[in-house]
């Protein structure tokens, strides 16, 4: 439970119909097991403790007494486990009948929340038997304790921030939910204790649902339906059991009754979304208010979830390409509005044949198709220096060629060397004024060439440096429009690769090339051999683990301990902990000493969730003290 981390599963003992006493043995026999698992929330099926295809038999006090003995065998033998367990249970009250789920936590009995949209349609007649939750709820004495029945939350006492609610089969498909109610009222942990059987196209239907609630809610939804030993006369039931985490599948399972799932939610993470996103209001309810709390042991929960190393980049190819599509049409969607808002004739690139100048200038590309403009008024614009190799150089003339824009070269030693003899720079120390003299002269012809040729700069910095602040102030910095300001590094490949993908030769080998070439300024001499000499990931750290702290740290807001630990588990065996530590230490001075940069950026699309512009999505003063940070970075 530490870092808000909670495990918690939905499980489908198999159901005997009408013998209480061996449905409560299930229960408790899958409760030890699932605790032993690390669990420390469970939600069970509807009406689990009797079986819910029992029609008129709910009506028998036969069944009834003998399901509130089970219940109270339940209490008592789940007593030692560190859990809150929500069992189905019908409950009478007076002549009326309730569908309730029963919340056990260490040996008590806490609420008795009933269902409250009673379905009597199709194969449903619980309208026959059941009664819906009452307006207000009232207490009774049931299972030996006095306990509270109506809706309401849980709030573990631990961990105040869990809070736990449940809604009941039916009340998730009604237009207005409960658990909206809910969630407006502080629960982050929806518990569906379900009956649901099986017909086509069923399934997907209550994916659809289930995932939506939690989407739109954000917060954990577990859903438990019932299984087979359910299924009798008409129907048949899958034991389809799901459990979501704002809108995200983290584990589902059908047709495996007698057993369970486990996932593990992120309550911090849920709770910074909700923050975040200011149109979710918290509404205080007289409804849907505190009913009960509950107890749980504080502990490190033993993850199992995983995480993306590569969390802006979707994992199935499909999915990928069809990123990769949308991104490419944002981009170039931005860029196509800036030359007509600006009427512009042409657009000034620096290609320098690396990754990032590649995709801006295809993007480049794609946007002047789109306006119907003739590719030659594309300028690209090549500027060797000190650092160039053959490579890069000849890889950024071999595009330009295969696509048919305009190229240039314009050698800027002599320039960057009169600068060095004007500022009294001896031209040889490899310090950050030689590096940057370059990156500025290039700046310079860049902007003035669109000046001349009635154009704009293409900006080539991605999302990636501009969170690292790996970019000379006033140089590459600076663009008249930045197509790459919203996609960090790690997409920046992947969309290069799906235009490669999709290209004839002789632009294929050439793009696969460039994916190939290590990613570098090339501002320091090249090695005698003539490869590069300086590599970016060698400096500030190999990307892919930056754009998971960027990812973290600016989208939940993350402290650098909880990002540790799971860049831990999602990186083992690649990285070790030393030098995850390392390049998060970096990242986070990096990332806070580097915001002045950003203050001014140039206009650029957003394409993604996170975004760094200063005038949307990231907001922060320059100089903030951030000793806070470190701290928490180098204590992990």
């Amino acid at each position: 439970m530490k870092d808000g981390f909670v495990k918690i599963a939905a499980g489908v003992p198999e159901i005997a119909l009408g013998d209480c006493m061996l449905n409560a043995e299930r229960i408790i026999s899958m409760s030890h097991e699932m605790s032993a698992a690390g669990v420390k929330l469970a939600v069970f099926t509807e009406l689990g403790i009797t079986g819910y295809t029992l029609e008129d038999i709910f009506l028998q006090q036969t069944l009834l007494k003998a399901a509130e003995k089970a219940l109270s065998q339940i209490i008592a033998e789940t007593a030692e486990l560190d859990m809150l367990i929500a069992v189905g249970v019908p409950v009478p009250v007076g002549c009326s009948l309730y569908n309730c789920a029963a919340f056990i936590n260490r040996g008590r009995l806490l609420a008795l929340i009933p269902k409250t949209h009673i379905p009597t349609y199709s194969e449903f007649y619980e309208g026959r038997r059941f009664t819906p939750a009452p307006e207000n709820g009232f207490s009774i004495n049931y299972a030996g304790q006095n306990v509270f029945l109506g809706q309401g939350m849980l709030r573990c006492s631990g961990m105040p921030e869990l809070i736990v609610a449940a809604e009941i089969c039916e009340d998730a498909w009604v237009p207005c939910p409960p658990s909206v109610g809910l969630a407006q009222a502080g629960a982050n942990v929806i518990f569906n204790l379900s009956c649901s059987n099986e017909l086509i196209g069923k399934s997907e239907y209550r994916r659809s649902i289930i995932r939506g609630l939690s989407g739109s809610l954000i917060c954990a939804y577990a859903y438990c339906s019932a299984g087979d030993g359910e299924s009798t006369t008409d129907l048949v039931f899958s034991g389809h059991c799901m459990i979501c985490e704002n809108a995200s599948m983290l584990a589902q399972q059908r047709w495996n009754t007698g057993s369970f799932i486990t996932a593990d939610i992120d309550i911090q993470r849920i709770d910074a979304d909700r923050r975040r996103m200011t149109t979710f209001t918290a509404v205080p309810s007289d409804k849907y208010k505190i009913i009960s709390e509950f107890s749980l042991d504080v502990t490190e929960t033993r993850l199992e979830r995983s995480f993306s190393p590569t969390p802006f980049v979707p994992s199935d190819k499909a999915n990928l390409e069809e990123r990769c599509r949308e991104i490419i049409h944002i981009q170039s969607s931005g860029l196509q509005r800036r030359l007509k808002g600006t009427h512009s004739k042409c657009a000034v690139i620096g290609l320098s044949g690396g990754l990032d100048s590649t995709l801006a200038y295809l993007v480049t590309v794609d946007a002047f198709k789109a306006l119907g403009k003739p590719l030659e008024n594309i300028a690209a614009v090549t500027m060797p220096c000190f650092g160039t190799t053959s490579r890069t150089k000849s890889n950024a003339q071999k595009m330009a060629e295969a696509i048919g824009t305009s190229f240039k070269e314009i050698d800027i030693h002599a320039a960057v060397q009169q600068h060095f003899s004007d500022i009294g720079h001896d031209g040889v120390t490899t310090d950050v004024t030689y590096e940057n003299s370059q990156a500025r002269i290039r700046t310079l012809i860049l902007m003035n060439t669109a000046n001349k040729l009635g154009g704009l700069v293409i900006g080539t910095g991605d999302l990636s440096e501009l969170a690292l602040g790996w970019a000379t102030y006033n140089g590459d910095h600076m663009s008249m429009y930045g197509v790459n300001a919203g996609v960090p590094k790690t997409l920046v490949r992947y969309l290069v690769g799906y235009f490669a993908s999709a290209s004839e030769e002789p632009l294929k080998s050439v793009l696969y090339d460039v994916l190939d070439t290590p990613v570098s300024p090339e501002l320091l001499p090249p090695e005698e051999n003539g490869e590069i000499a300086q590599r970016t990931e060698d400096i500030v750290g190999p990307y892919e683990l930056h754009d998971f702290f960027m990812y973290y740290i600016m989208r939940f807001g993350f402290p650098p301990h909880k990002i540790y630990r799971i860049a831990l588990r999602t990186f083992e065996g690649k990285y070790s902990p030393e030098i995850i530590k390392k390049w998060l230490v970096n990242f986070v001075r990096r990332f806070f000493t580097q915001q002045f940069k950003r203050s001014c950026l140039p206009d650029g699309p957003k394409v993604g969730s996170t975004a760094i512009s200063p005038r949307g999505d990231w907001r922060m003063p320059s100089d903030m003290l951030y000793a806070e940070w470190m701290r928490d970075a180098e204590s992990v």
